[in-house]
């Protein structure tokens, strides 16, 4: 019984290393029979595992998605990595899946053994988050979204704006973006006719989903361009736009996705579009740059920072 138990354990391994086997080459790795290869087969699926067959020159085994969840194999890394990312979601910024990372959690640690107990407990004790804090997004409404992105289909939601008013949309969902503070959808609006970013937690789904939609093709770099752009428009109580007298390549290694967008102007300049939640705030993020730069927008920051330029000039005397 030992020696079948081994032998599942190693057969799952490589039907999960590669998509396709044949029979011969499982039993070559085994060092069993054909018919041996098939007994086990048909005992991984009697535990849930869904193994397809096919028969042929191309033919083989392949494992696929089951009906319900059997165990993994995971190795060494992959433990430590899905151990740290349960942690980081029960501190997360996805309302209602905190609990239930736990539980994960704890049941993966119980299995784990002391080698990877010891990284994992190292990493978690020498690491702080400097993350900002921000609204939690629901876990079912991240579902919903993301599940209409996926199947094409039109989503409708209301939507609460800044000022505490709530809309109706239709919308066909492109992409759900997070910046490190909050959850955005970037989605086509069918009434405006235009691409448009809605923070996550203020959406709440209309079901069902559909029809089906044609997707509009987006690189992945617009996409975080146009969140970016319009998560400002959204988040920032004082948008502005500044020039950077620095290549472009030397800011956005300083630059995060949320702190602004960053785009070339030459090869010794950049446009940041950013803001801040007061401009006394966007008046020190810039001077932490640490670049020399002009401000293009808004005239109230250029005010105050000549005020301030005076008031350091008198301290520095």
């Amino acid at each position: 019984m030992l020696e079948t138990s081994v032998r599942l354990l190693r057969l799952l391994s490589l039907l999960l290393a590669r998509r396709n086997w044949s029979g011969a080459e499982l039993a070559s790795r085994l060092g069993v029979t054909s018919r041996t290869v098939r007994n086990d087969i048909e005992r991984l699926r009697i535990l849930g595992y869904q193994v397809s067959s096919s028969t042929g020159i191309s033919g083989g085994y392949r494992l696929g998605a089951g009906m319900r969840m059997p165990p993994l194999l995971l190795d060494d890394d992959e433990a430590v990595a899905v151990a740290l990312g349960l942690r980081a979601a029960a501190a997360g910024s996805v309302t209602g899946i905190e609990e239930v990372s736990v539980r994960a959690l704890a049941k993966l640690e119980q299995t784990l053994p002391a080698r990877l107990r010891e990284r994992i407990d190292a990493l978690r004790s020498t690491t702080v988050s400097a993350a900002g804090g921000g609204p939690t997004a629901d876990a079912a409404t991240l579902a919903t979204i993301a599940g209409a992105s996926h199947r094409h289909e039109r989503l409708r939601f209301e939507y609460r704006g800044h000022d505490g008013s709530v809309s109706t949309r239709t919308v066909e969902p492109h992409r759900l973006v997070y910046t490190g503070r909050r959850w955005y959808l970037l989605a086509w609006d069918t009434a405006r006719d235009d691409w448009r970013t809605f923070r996550a937690d203020r959406i709440t789904p209309l079901p069902p989903t559909g029809p089906r939609f044609a997707p509009r093709q987006l690189l992945d770099e617009e996409v975080a361009a146009r969140v970016v752009r319009g998560a400002g428009s959204l988040a920032w109580k004082h948008p502005a736009r500044i020039r950077l007298h620095a290549p472009a390549e030397a800011v956005v290694e300083r630059v995060t996705a949320a702190g602004g967008l960053v785009a070339p102007i030459d090869e010794g300049s950049c446009l940041l579009e950013t803001g801040g939640d007061s401009l006394h705030d966007l008046a020190g993020y810039l001077g932490r740059l640490d670049f020399p730069f002009t401000v293009l927008d808004p005239p109230e920051l250029r005010a105050l920072l000549r005020d301030l330029a005076g008031r350091y000039a008198e301290a520095a005397r």
